[in-house]
């Protein structure tokens, strides 16, 4: 990679934890990754808006730590009164970052809520907030996993960049080209705003497997049987994984992507690793 590359903007993703030793961990991990200079790190928000106090907990825990936080907002089952509440909080807090979804309802509650969809959270936070506010929108390579047609999913997305989105981060890929050609089919329909790979690092092969299965991601067949073929041999599947992602990411970063996303699953290591691969320093 050329130098001008080495220091390609990059973010990570971490959920809220759900306890006080989870709590004290993740502060390690935000110190850790701190120390590679990211834009911002974002933090997910439970369907239904279930993590909404541990969501704005972490939030508030990254701020202290001197760092930009983006708090993940949902809007399906929630309210315009509600959601410009969570909005009020953020702004107290000196938030200006949001990743908005459209988000999943719990199992076994129904669609509820002043809002559909996504583009019309975007739309609120805009009517609500004005311009100063960064608001991130999800994208999908390999398409949204509900959405039969590809056409229709790009419309979705060209609403949620027209409504007022800033910049979009993607759905964790293993195929580049995937990437790719989405990009180019949404600078086709007018929506130019900068999409952010998202990385998923092999942290637990069988737990991604099942994520990429049930929201329909293609992982190479090669690298899962070389994946499944390694067995019990936990050095030389974080050894191929690291490879594998940081291909990826060397990909991406040559042809173009604006930076990388990492989805961390809280842990430090295997990101860190990446990063400081693709900066020349590992």
């Amino acid at each position: 990679m050329t130098a001008a590359k080495n220091h390609v903007p990059v973010s990570f993703e971490f959920f809220p934890p759900n306890t006080p030793v989870g709590d004290e961990k993740l502060k390690g991990v935000v110190q850790e990754l701190g120390s590679l200079k990211p834009e911002f790190f974002s933090v997910t928000y439970g369907a239904g808006g279930s993590t909404r106090d541990k969501t704005l907990a972490t939030v508030g825990a990254i701020a202290d730590a001197g760092f930009e936080a983006a708090p993940h907002l949902s809007c399906v089952g929630g309210t315009r009164d509600a959601l410009r509440e969570i909005l009020a909080t953020y702004r107290a807090r000196n938030i200006h970052r949001l990743v908005a979804l459209r988000g999943d309802m719990p199992s076994g509650t129904h669609m509820a809520g002043d809002f559909r969809f996504a583009a019309e959270l975007v739309a609120f936070v805009r009517e609500t907030q004005g311009s100063d506010w960064h608001v991130e929108v999800a994208a999908y390579p390999e398409y949204h996993p509900e959405q039969r047609y590809a056409t229709r999913d790009l419309k979705h997305y060209a609403d949620k960049v027209n409504a007022g989105a800033n910049s979009a981060i993607t759905q964790f890929f293993f195929n580049p080209d995937a990437y790719f050609h989405f990009v180019d089919e949404t600078r086709k329909l007018g929506a130019s705003v900068p999409v952010v790979p998202g990385i998923m690092p092999f942290h637990n092969f069988s737990k991604i497997a099942q994520f990429a299965a049930r929201d329909g991601i293609e992982i190479p067949r090669w690298v899962a049987l070389k994946m499944e073929g390694f067995m019990d041999d936990a050095a030389s599947v974080r050894a191929f994984g690291v490879d594998v992602v940081t291909e990826l990411c060397e990909r991406l970063i040559a042809g173009g992507a604006p930076g990388l996303h990492f989805y961390t699953m809280n842990q430090a290591a295997l990101t860190r690793d990446i990063c400081l691969r693709l900066r020349g320093s590992a």
